[in-house]
This record gives C-alpha cells, sequence and structure tokens, in this order.
C-alpha cells in the first residue's frame, strides 16, 4: 500500500486513473497534481517544458558573448580539494553533516533515466541504484542530489564550515544547505520550492531546483512513469584574459583557455578568430575560442569582448606666480596649473613653497605630480625674494593663517594677557557621562540613570577584551503613558586606534548636526518600551584596541530610563540587556549624571583692543562639575569638564580683531563652531602644543557679535584658552 500512495505522487488523474483505497491514498492521490505540475508534466501526460540553457560566463576584464553552453565557465576555485572516486552501484552517504571531501563523478555516457517511486536509474543501457528512491514531501518531488549529480559528471562535495554541499562540473557551481528553501547558484539565491532535507544520512533536493541550478534540460513521460535528465553532447569552450588595463602596443595578453566534454571525450583541436598577443591600437576587439571533440562535434563559440586603451600620458607639472619678485612677508600666490589627460592627478609634492619669506635671496619652487597609473612629472621655479619687508613673520602669521590653521607663538606670553572674568549662566542640559571604565574588559552595562528633560549623551570606551564588541544605548520608558524624545543632535566617530581623533571628529560631526539641523527627529516610547537610541553608535564592531566616542542631544517630555552597554557583535543588545551585569568603573576615569552642563559665558564690553583670554576646564575659574554615579550612588566630579557645551557670546568684538585657540595642557585635537561655522584644529605633541595657536575667526572692519561653542575633546589634554589680539594694519 505504501509504495501505491507514492506511485500516486507522480501520477495525473486525467492520464492515469488509479483508485484511492484509503484515506491516507485519496490524500496522496490529491498530492500527485501538484507533484506532476511541479516536475511540468503537461495535461496529456506527453512530456514536460525543459529547462532554460545556460549562458556562457564573462571573462574577467571583458565582457563575454557566446552561445548557450552550460559546461563553458571558470575552473574550480584555486585551492579546492580534488574528488575522489566512488562506486557506480553504491553511492556515498550523503548527509550534510558527511565528510568534507567531495566525491569523483563516474564519467557519464548518456542521458540519466530516472523511475518514479524508484531508486533506479539507468543510462547508457546500464542500470544503477540511487541512495534513496525519488519522494514526494508536501506535494513537491525530490531526488538524491549526490546521486543525480554524480551520474550526470558532477563533483559534489560538502563544506563544514558553511554547511553547503557544493555541486561543480567545468565552471558551473551550485550550492544547498540542509533544511534551507534557497539554493545559491552564480552568486544568484533562489528560492526552492521546498526545503531541502536529509533522509537516512541521504540529502534531499526538490528535483526542479536541482535541474535548474545544474541547468539540465529535462522531459517527462508521464505513460512509463519517467524522466529523463538530457545530457549535453557538444564539448564546451571558454577563456579568459588577466585582469587590468591592456594597453595597446605594451600589454602582453595572457589568454587562459578552459574546455571540456560532458561525455568525457578528448578535446582534439581548438580554433581561434580575432586573437592577438599584443593589440597594436586601442579599441574593442571581439575574441572567440572554440574547440571540437573525438567524435567530430565542435562547441559553441565563446566570444570575449576585449577592450584596450591607449598607452597613458604622463601628466604635465606646472604651476604659475603672480609676480617673480616678493619683499619679505609678502603673500605669493601660486596657482597651480598641472593637468592630466585623464584628470587622473592622484598626488602633489611640494618642496620650498611657502605663503611668505622672510629671507631675501633667490627661491627654488618644485612640483611633482603623479598619476593613478604612478607615472610623475616635475617642474620647478625660481623666484627672488628682496630685502625690502611688508610683514614680520608673526604679522603675517596673524593676518593670513587660515581659519583652523596654526601659527606659533611664544606660550608664556598668554599668562600675561588679561583674563576676561568668566561669569556664567547655565542651560539646564544633564550630562550622561558614559566614560569609564574606558578600557571594557568584559560585556555589562557601561552606565545607566533616568533622566527628565533635555540630556547630553558622552560616550567614550575603548575595547581591551579581544573579541569584537559593540556598544549601543537605549531608551526606556519607566512610565504608564507614552514618552516623546527629541533627538536634536548627533556625533559618532569611530572604530579607531586614536582615542584623540575619535574625540575629535565627534565634535566635529556634533557641531555639523546642530549647524544643519540634520539629526532631528522624534522617537516615542510606549509605556515600558526600550528601543535602541542614537543607532549609529552601534553600526561597527570594535577589534582589539578600537576606541568610539559619541556626543549627542536628546530631550524627552517625561522621565527616561538611558542605558550605555557593551556586548559581543553578534548579540541583541535587548535581548541580552536582562542578564548583563553593571560595570564597575576601577578607574579615575569618572561617569556619572551631572545637571545645568551648558554654560553660557555672555560678555557685553567691547574685546579685542588689547590682548586677553578666556581660561576654560581650568578647575578654577571654570570649576568641575559635581554629580552622581547613577549606577552605584556615589558622589562624581567630572574631571576637565568633558561633555560640558560652552557657549561664549561676545557682543562687542572690536574690528581687525583675531579669535584663536591655544592649548594649555598638550595635545589636543578639537573642533568649535564659531558663527555657525565649524572649525576644526589640531594640536600635536605635548611639549610643543602650547606654543601653537589654531584660528578661529577675524572680524572685519566692523565691529562683531560673535558666538563660539565649544566642548572639551575626548582623548585630549586640558585645559585651554580661547585668545582675542588686535590684528596688524594692513599694508600694500
Amino acid at each position: 500500500m505504501k509504495g501505491k500512495m507514492m506511485f500516486l505522487a507522480f501520477a495525473l488523474a486525467a492520464s492515469v486513473p488509479v483508485p484511492a483505497e484509503t484515506p491516507a491514498a485519496s490524500a496522496a492521490y490529491a498530492a500527485a497534481s501538484g507533484a506532476a505540475s511541479e516536475l511540468g508534466i503537461t495535461a496529456d501526460g506527453s512530456r514536460a517544458s525543459e529547462a532554460a540553457p545556460p549562458t556562457a560566463p564573462s571573462g574577467e576584464g571583458a565582457s563575454a558573448s557566446a552561445a548557450p553552453n552550460p559546461a563553458a565557465a571558470a575552473e574550480l576555485s584555486p585551492g579546492a580539494a580534488l574528488p575522489s572516486p566512488s562506486s557506480d552501484a553504491s553511492p556515498p552517504s550523503e548527509s550534510p553533516t558527511s565528510n568534507a571531501s567531495p566525491s569523483m563523478p563516474v564519467p557519464p555516457s548518456g542521458d540519466l533515466l530516472l523511475y518514479m517511486n524508484s531508486a533506479r536509474m539507468e543510462q547508457g543501457s546500464k542500470a544503477y541504484t540511487a541512495a534513496r528512491p525519488l519522494a514526494v514531501k508536501a506535494g513537491v518531488s525530490y531526488g538524491s542530489l549526490r546521486s543525480l549529480a554524480e551520474r550526470l559528471g558532477f563533483s559534489v562535495a560538502y563544506v563544514p564550515a558553511k554547511k553547503e554541499t557544493v555541486v561543480r562540473k567545468a565552471g558551473l557551481e551550485a550550492r544547498f544547505t540542509n533544511k534551507s528553501k534557497y539554493y545559491t547558484a552564480s552568486g544568484i539565491r533562489t528560492l526552492m520550492k521546498g526545503a531541502a532535507y536529509t533522509d537516512k544520512g541521504v540529502f534531499m533536493v526538490p528535483l526542479t531546483s536541482i535541474t535548474a541550478a545544474l541547468q539540465i534540460p529535462y522531459t517527462v513521460d508521464q505513460r512509463s512513469h519517467t524522466i529523463t535528465l538530457k545530457q549535453a553532447a557538444e564539448p564546451a569552450a571558454s577563456f579568459t584574459v588577466q585582469a587590468g588595463d591592456i594597453i595597446a602596443g605594451e600589454t602582453r595578453v595572457q589568454y587562459k583557455a578552459r574546455a571540456s566534454s560532458p561525455s568525457n571525450l578528448q578535446i582534439v583541436q581548438e580554433k581561434w578568430e580575432g586573437r592577438q598577443e599584443v593589440f597594436a591600437e586601442p579599441g574593442i576587439y571581439p575574441v572567440t575560442y572554440q574547440v571540437q571533440d573525438t567524435a567530430g562535434r565542435w562547441s559553441k563559440p565563446y566570444t570575449l569582448s576585449i577592450t584596450v586603451t591607449s598607452p597613458n600620458i604622463p601628466p604635465v607639472a606646472m604651476f604659475s606666480t603672480d609676480k617673480k619678485e616678493y619683499r619679505m612677508g609678502e603673500p605669493v600666490v601660486i596657482a597651480d596649473e598641472s593637468t592630466d589627460e585623464e584628470n587622473a592627478i592622484t598626488d602633489r609634492q611640494w618642496t620650498g613653497k611657502q605663503a611668505a619669506y622672510f629671507r631675501p635671496g633667490p627661491v627654488t619652487v618644485s612640483l611633482t605630480v603623479t598619476d593613478k597609473h604612478g607615472a610623475a612629472a616635475a617642474f620647478s621655479q625660481e623666484i627672488l625674494i628682496t630685502d625690502e619687508t611688508l610683514y614680520a613673520e608673526d604679522e603675517f602669521n596673524r593676518l593670513f593663517t587660515p581659519v583652523g590653521s596654526n601659527f606659533p607663538i611664544d606660550g608664556t606670553s598668554v599668562k600675561n594677557m588679561e583674563l576676561l572674568p568668566f561669569t556664567y549662566d547655565t542651560e539646564p542640559y544633564t550630562l550622561f557621562r558614559s566614560t569609564g571604565p574606558e578600557s571594557i574588559r568584559e560585556e555589562g552595562v557601561l552606565y545607566q540613570d533616568v533622566i527628565d528633560g533635555p540630556a547630553r549623551i558622552l560616550l567614550h570606551h575603548k575595547n581591551t577584551t579581544g573579541p569584537k564588541l559593540k556598544i549601543y544605548m537605549l531608551a526606556s520608558n519607566p512610565n504608564p503613558r507614552p514618552a516623546t524624545l527629541f533627538i536634536e543632535s548627533s556625533g559618532m566617530a569611530g572604530p579607531t586606534p586614536y582615542g584623540e581623533i575619535a574625540g575629535q571628529m565627534s565634535l566635529q560631526r556634533y557641531f555639523a548636526s546642530i549647524a544643519s539641523g540634520s539629526a532631528a527627529r522624534e522617537l516615542v516610547l510606549a509605556p515600558g518600551e526600550t528601543r535602541l537610541l542614537f543607532q549609529e553608535i552601534g553600526q561597527n564592531a570594535l577589534s582589539q584596541g578600537d576606541i568610539v566616542t559619541f556626543q549627542g542631544e536628546v530631550a524627552s517630555d517625561s522621565a527616561v530610563k538611558y542605558t550605555s552597554l557593551v556586548v559581543k557583535a553578534d548579540r541583541d543588545p535587548l535581548t541580552a540587556l536582562p542578564s548583563l551585569p553593571f560595570l564597575d568603573p576601577n578607574q579615575s576615569i569618572v561617569r556619572g549624571t551631572f545637571a545645568d552642563s551648558t554654560r553660557i559665558f555672555d560678555y557685553a564690553p567691547v574685546v579685542g583692543t588689547t590682548p586677553a583670554r578666556i581660561y576654560l576646564s581650568d578647575n578654577n575659574a571654570d570649576p568641575f562639575q559635581t554629580g552622581y554615579d547613577g549606577i552605584k550612588g556615589t558622589p562624581a566630579t567630572n574631571s576637565g569638564n568633558y561633555g560640558v557645551l560652552y557657549k561664549i557670546v561676545l557682543e562687542r568684538v572690536a574690528p581687525h580683531t583675531l579669535l584663536t585657540f591655544n592649548p594649555r595642557g598638550g595635545l589636543f585635537r578639537g573642533s568649535a563652531l564659531v558663527n555657525g561655522s565649524v572649525v576644526t584644529f589640531s594640536h600635536l605633541g605635548a611639549a610643543s602644543a602650547t606654543d601653537q595657536n589654531s584660528v578661529l575667526y577675524r572680524t572685519g572692519a566692523g565691529e562683531e557679535s560673535v558666538e563660539i561653542r565649544i566642548s572639551p575633546a575626548a582623548g585630549s589634554n586640558l585645559p585651554f584658552c580661547l585668545l582675542l589680539s588686535p590684528l596688524p594694519s594692513v599694508r600694500s
């Protein structure tokens, strides 16, 4: 009875009537139409549609056009395991958990005839036994992948690392996975009509998926209850050429030809059309390759269109100056006029070039340009510096150093400048500072607290665990009513091994988002709901030694619990949260919650007529914040005032005033928002940093109001000063 039921799955009621002896048999009969349709059996039982013929693959670096051919494709990839022999009569187990060594396909000798509801196969007048009979499951016909593929000359291998069964022949490759409804062929993932499964150690795959993935035409004979898998007759040919540009008159083309016979016949002759070892002229050249087997059958033509480019013309280095002679301290205007035929200059190296010169005599300025092909050209020009002075070096620097760039000063002179009285008001932004533990050694909650109203988030952490980690920021609504969050600004930087770079880039993006409003959006939390906040924080994983920094602002209409946490990169932070421990800072680096974290310095008197300074983050005129650790419930001090936003409003800045940044603690990479424009600056070298000034702003011919927003950059040293000084008079 069981055999009849399985047989019914392959029968069509219209052509092969079978009595339904039991309810189970009736169910099998009802599945017959679906199975037959899935195999493509027609209503009259005569034949089924054939699989679409395959197409030839493209060669690397060239476009291909060829007649359809299933074997004209790439060889096995380098390093692929060689097949090992298997028995014709006793196919090996096909379980995806079996040995990873691939099997050697038996040389085929014709079409493969399959019998429905049977393990019997016939090929070349010989009978063979499949590892499992053809079967129907949920209306889908299944066959043994290994048994069918090997009889048709394909190699079959299991890859344990990916849990995939890989079938290959003459460059055609298909990958199947146990319990999956998808297979991948030629890099394309395709849905099957049923999931692959294992039956007594034999890997079973939908029959139509086998034929489609391996590009095997087939027919169905309903009267004899057989399926014929068609074997390609003619040989297959293909070739590739080396990657990269093929240059006319220079490149020797390397042809890698490949040929195979599905009938395992010897290739005895090949034919090329359009092949040249070196193409003399640029253009697109079709090259065709064919092979012939011992039966006299020629493969379909395989054609690649080879693009031959013109030889590279090196770039031309050129520049001009607006004058041939300059006074000492006079701005030198240099115009780069270098050209490249492809507009592909990738590097410019100057020697002797300065914005101005302060010693008399001849000066040689040189420029070397390099294009994307590595070709280079150089040009030099001599200018003369006279013994007349227009500006002294310090005067020139103050007048002409670009915004964001540095010029040298005497760092000790800063102490002699007038100290503007730093008295400030505050805005009610509560700082959520998650910076301890700075070095992360395990998964857990980094910091957590409940904040009602505007909040500023500061994160700065380093992965020292080894495995890849991700840091996330979560927001939870503890209220019985919905809570609305208003995201105002966002600045994410890293992962990077360099903490000072992460700190600088975070501030640069934070200020840019304030200026543009690009981060603004709303987020509504249902009662009891927890969601990711600032999803960009967890976008990239931290490798060992990597650092991330984030600074951003969010406001809420009710109390919200904020949580920063770290988990391994493959874990879901929301599901992991309930089981994570609270981490102890274990370092002098502080974490905590600090109220009133925006300090506003609004100064009305005229400034800039004499040198003056504003001293920030010194714990004297600008005291460090005090707050508490929301996890431990202990007092906390915001050493350095990291995360504090300073709004410096100078209502009356005199005409021709220079405003600069001067680090007082050493190395500093920072950013500021000056009258709505982001200015980024760097001071490297702890010993010399205090002797450098970064230009922030210059006022023009009239009195101006200047607003500077600045925050201590994570990873940099403190304190720092803002300096104001009168500019030298402009001379012609």
